[in-house]
């Protein structure tokens, strides 16, 4: 029998249920704009005190890109299934639920930490010379990682924390805690990396470590967050019944969110292997371009984080028609805000570029990426979108699906194709159709499951809001 808690504070009853759609959905984002521009501006800052290091030092990072975000993207899928679970359990009004759903979620991430650590660090040299490291990156790369691994912990369970705030509707509290991290680490990559102010000049060792140390600040703010402000932990430590019974519905749509999610850097780092038969330059302006589009796409990515706890609680409410504008409204400003982006970086691309590294090889190879893929940064935030409120609604197969159908069917075979025929504009060229195709696909997946089912509202007042 699963332990009595106190229920967690009303503010995190409902709160998305109630009010219009557009106006809480722009509530949502705004704050996690500036969360999302946070970690990728200390992205950004580490590429650019790396690049001042050399080229094999940044391809050394370029390299790390796929396997950090293969990891991130585990945290990622454990934080949807997370958010899914408690985000419904709010809507449906079962406060008691989502104590235990929150703290069980801790204990899971917890978990797999342990597992994927103890792993990363016997298959560093293996996985990185199958990516195509070669002997002049490899040391660089090992420097990295060994930090990076032992820090994992502190980017895992916070993942999952700050998902399970935001499916309360709180978006702005994550979104603090991601600021303050990302000051950190600003702070600290030029004292760690090039040893201002007396300290050790630890280069790439110096930019993992950075990294570590703001993430575990994050930790404890959102374990202190999650304690005392929404009160969503239990101050109970749960009987093993009742953690695996929470693990196996948080799995149910974490696994499948996970494996989804990971199926996009493990694609990169094949895509990362086959410009590295081209040199480190162009592995480097690959990994340039990479962060500046994480940079453009920076309002979709903050949409698509927003949509699932909106969606989870008014799907757990039943009021489907809530659901049905939501994505109509999301949908609409992902294509407006991919065409003003794709505009943008054609007249600015090498300008960018040139804030990173000014060796020519890897400005030409940026500036390529920046020019061909930004044409499909719409259709790119619908399958973003579209991911995450199906897996909101407790529905993940369509979203995993569509993300083997992008990477596996029509990204690596045209990569591979265009990179024997044209080099590595053709892996770009690649890039742009999946994006298309799918986001396309993505549109009309939920039109027919989801749209129709938001079609049977529900009658209440809050529904009608």
């Amino acid at each position: 029998m699963p332990a009595q808690v106190s229920p967690p504070s009303s503010s995190s009853q409902g709160r998305l249920t109630r009010g219009p759609v557009g106006a809480t959905l722009f509530k949502l984002t705004l704050p996690m704009v500036w969360g999302v521009f946070a970690i990728i501006a200390f992205n950004l800052v580490d590429t650019y005190f790396v690049g001042q290091l050399g080229t094999e030092q940044l391809a050394a990072m370029s390299f790390t890109f796929p396997v950090v975000m293969t990891l991130g993207s585990l945290a990622m899928g454990l934080g949807v299934g997370a958010s899914s679970v408690i985000a419904r359990a709010i809507g449906e009004g079962d406060m008691r639920r989502v104590q235990r759903f929150t703290t069980n979620s801790l204990t899971l991430a917890l978990t797999a930490v342990i597992l994927f650590v103890v792993l990363g660090l016997m298959t560093i040299d293996p996985l990185f010379k199958a990516l195509g490291a070669g002997p002049d990156v490899l040391p660089f790369v090992r420097d990295y990682m060994r930090i990076w691994y032992f820090g994992m912990v502190f980017l895992v369970v916070p993942m999952v924390g700050n998902s399970a705030i935001r499916a309360s509707g709180n978006t702005l509290t994550p979104s603090i805690i991601m600021t303050l991290a990302a000051g950190i680490n600003i702070v600290l990559d030029p004292l760690l990396i090039n040893g201002v102010l007396g300290f050790p000049r630890l280069e790439l060792q110096g930019a993992a470590l950075a990294t570590v140390i703001s993430r575990a600040v994050t930790l404890v703010a959102s374990l202190l967050v999650l304690r005392f402000k929404e009160n969503m932990l239990s101050a109970q430590f749960p009987d093993w019944e009742e953690t695996l019974w929470c693990w196996k519905d948080i799995l149910t749509v974490g696994l499948p969110a996970a494996a989804s999610s990971m199926i996009t850097p493990i694609s990169i780092g094949v895509v990362t292997s086959l410009l590295a038969v081209h040199g480190a330059a162009a592995v480097a302006g690959f990994g340039v371009a990479s962060r500046v589009e994480s940079l453009a796409l920076i309002a979709v990515m903050a949409l698509a984080a927003s949509i699932g706890p909106f969606v989870g609680q008014n799907w757990g409410a039943q009021f489907y028609g809530r659901v049905r504008r939501s994505l109509r409204k999301s949908y609409i400003f992902c294509m407006g805000w991919g065409l003003v982006m794709a505009g943008i970086l054609g007249f600015v691309a090498r300008s960018l570029v040139l804030l990173f590294n000014q060796d020519p090889d890897v400005i030409a190879i940026a500036t390529q990426y920046l020019w061909i893929v930004p044409i499909s940064y719409g259709t790119a935030g619908i399958i973003q979108v579209a991911s995450s409120a199906f897996n909101a609604m407790g529905k993940p197969v369509p979203s995993i699906i569509m993300t083997i159908a992008r990477m596996f069917v029509l990204y690596i075979p045209l990569a591979y194709l265009g990179s024997r025929l044209v080099g590595p504009s053709g892996i770009f060229a690649a890039a742009l159709v999946a994006n298309l195709l799918v986001g396309l696909g993505a549109y009309g997946w939920t039109r027919r499951s989801c749209f129709e089912q938001a079609a049977m509202p529900r009658h209440s007042a809050e529904e009608i809001a």
